[in-house]
Formats: C-alpha cells, structure tokens, sequence
C-alpha cells in the first residue's frame, strides 16, 4: 500500500506542479535539445547525482514527460518504464539508479516537444523532487531558412540622437537551433557585431523563423558600407543576406 501510495503521488506531483530544474541537494541532467526526422528514433538521456529511490516492488521513482509549445505537461512515464494510460507504445522508458533513457520509436511529427524528467529521492527521511531541465525535441528534416535584412526607418533616423535599428528575418529553418550573427562592413573591412536574437517560433509546417535585431547610433550607421547577416546551425552550409547602404537610398 505504502509504495502504491508513492507511484499516486508522484503522478499527482507532475500533474500539478511546476517544472523547473532542481537547485538544491539533487541535480539532474538532460540534453538541452535533439532533433529527429519522422519515422526515427530519438534517445532523451536523464542523469542524477544520486540514485532514485527504489521501493520494495523495485520501482525507481524516475518520471518522463512531454509539454507541446502552449500546453500543459503530459506524464509519458512513471516508475522508470510504466507507461501512462494512453500513451502510445512508441515512448518507451528504461534505466535504473541514475541513468535513465526516454526512446521513442518512429518519430510522429506531434511529437515534437519539450521533455522533462523528474526523479524522486528519500534522504533523511525526507520527500525529494526533482527535475531536469528539459530536452526540446525537432522532428523534421534539415532546413536552410531564407533571410531578409531591414534597414533602419527614416523616421527612426531623423529622430534627435536617433538609433539606427537592423532587423534580421529568418524563416522556414529547421531544427531550432540556427543561430543569427551580425557582420558590418565599413571602408572595404569586415568586422562581427552582436545582436539580439529572438527564440525560434514554430510553424504549422514544422519549421521555425527567428528575428535578430542589431542596434547601432546614427553615427555608426552612417559610416557603414553594408550590413549582412548570417544563420549557422552545426555541419549545414551558412546562409547570409547582406543589406547595401546603397540599396537604402
């Protein structure tokens, strides 16, 4: 009775708590992000500094579960392997101790997510959760995005002690991780300049766009020849759109 009071309480705690990263006594680790073509496979990692607690069923109190991009958290997994009601058999759980893997067979393309682990420990008597600070799984396949470089408005230029504000639009890129970076070229010299980039947001067609914004003083702009901006994102070729001072006349 004891143990299966403990399974009810872990399944309450996912259901109505909040998930964040544990700080305290117990840490755990997981992937920041991974991304999966439809139809493959996707191995999610979970790491405790201390072993989960274990009843006397050999139950280890470890816990998966997926949030979608504006919906609540869905427990996948309790007990280190127990699936919950509904749950498909593609996501399957396994480990013990501390090494625990979430897998999930032939990759659907509403299975992409954020996915947490959450373990459970009794040191001194007293109850310990914890959780990861979550994985971002992509389905999809490897995208370039195509980017378009904004000039600064002339009414923000002709302002007093006006800025001049360069906006990078980058769309239909996939996985997430694209990174944007600023290069500006003044009298036949190149030199990098950093933005500020926004998260990726994802499409219905599971592709993502992202903006960066790159803030320079009236005086900097005016001495530019251009601006380019350019997306990286691991072993893909880079993609740049360079904007001409010439082209804003």
């Amino acid at each position: 009775m004891k143990n299966m009071t403990l399974i009810s309480v872990l399944i309450w705690t996912l259901l109505c708590c909040c998930f964040t990263e544990s700080r305290g006594q117990v840490t755990v680790t997981q992937p920041g992000a991974l991304s999966s073509a439809v139809g493959g496979s996707a191995r999610i990692t979970c790491r405790t500094s201390q072993n989960v607690y274990v009843d006397g069923g050999n139950n280890h109190y470890l816990a998966w579960y997926q949030q979608r991009d504006g919906e609540k958290p869905k427990l996948l997994i309790y007990a280190a392997s127990t699936r919950a009601s509904g749950i498909p058999e593609r996501f399957t759980g396994s480990g013990s101790n501390s090494d625990f893997t979430l897998t999930i067979s032939g990759v659907q393309t509403e299975d992409a997510a954020v996915y947490y682990c959450q373990s459970f420990h009794y040191p001194n008597s007293q109850h310990v959760w914890t959780f990861g600070g979550g994985t971002r799984l992509d389905v999809g396949s490897d995208t370039r995005p195509t980017l378009r470089v904004l000039p600064p408005s002339r009414k923000e230029l002709d302002k007093e002690n006006g800025e001049a504000t360069l906006m990078c639009l980058a769309d239909k890129g996939f996985p997430s991780g694209w990174t944007l970076s600023w290069k500006v070229g003044r009298g036949g010299s190149i030199s990098s300049s950093s933005g500020d980039q926004s998260r990726g947001v994802l499409g219905k067609d599971g592709l993502y766009s992202w903006t960066s914004t790159l803030s320079l003083t009236k005086d900097q702009w005016t001495s530019l020849d251009s601006v380019t901006c350019e997306a990286t994102q691991g072993s893909q070729a880079a993609v740049s759109e360079t904007l001409s001072k010439g082209q804003c006349s």
